[in-house]
């Protein structure tokens, strides 16, 4: 019997068992653009945010960090100005720096962040506004629902790794894919993982796959 794939994100992939760890409450009641020339995103999830405060975010051109967030704002009739390649957890792209310094960039955000973009971006000269406009919090499971032992756990945040441990004990049988390095960053010691080739959830269930030794 193949070893089950648990994804921890709240979107459903086929292929694998849905465990979502996290859940999403918006935090805005409103959104003004004025001030800024373009929109800063690190995730998906604050482009939706932002779509149920605000539509007119569409107005206004977006830098996407990460290729699953750049995807998210093209999907909702954003336009993707920039979308730096290396832009991750803190290997920050330079050229965000050659193209924006000057420019006044509206960051919308979570209310926990894994890495302060903007503290590292106003170091290089780049203004930058930040508004907190939705938080991630656990959902709560009981013992029963405890991954299967030898199950491949794809881990896809560093809050997925923080709620996952809230609800349930390490086994030693399990196996994690971590969906990038600044993730892996916020997994205990005790906890050793793979990690994906590209910093997505197909990725993840790639490489879930290749340790489970399917063709």
């Amino acid at each position: 019997m193949k070893k089950r794939i648990y994804l921890l994100s709240p979107t459903f992939y086929e292929g694998t068992v849905s465990l979502p760890m996290i859940k999403f409450k918006i935090l805005s009641q409103t959104l003004q653009f004025e001030n800024c020339d373009l929109l800063m995103f690190t995730s998906k999830q604050a482009v939706i945010s932002a779509e149920k405060i605000n539509p007119e975010w569409k107005n206004r051109p977006c830098l996407a960090i990460g290729s699953a967030t750049a995807r998210q704002i093209e999907a909702l009739g954003g336009k993707v100005a920039y979308q730096p390649e290396t832009f991750y957890g803190q290997t920050l792209s330079q050229d965000i720096v050659s193209y924006f310094k000057g420019k006044k960039i509206l960051y919308l955000r979570p209310k926990e962040i894994s890495f302060d973009s903007k503290g590292f971006l106003e170091k290089e000269g780049i203004i930058i506004d930040e508004k907190i406009i939705y938080e991630t919090t656990c959902v709560i499971y009981e013992d029963q629902d405890k991954p299967a032992k030898g199950a491949i756990i794809i881990f896809t945040s560093p809050s997925t790794i923080r709620c996952f441990l809230k609800n349930f004990n390490w086994d030693e049988s399990y196996t994690a894919v971590i969906i990038g390095k600044t993730t892996q960053n916020h997994l205990p010691s005790y906890i050793h993982a793979a990690v994906a080739e590209e910093a997505t959830i197909d990725a993840c269930i790639e490489k879930a796959k290749e340790h489970r030794g399917d063709e």
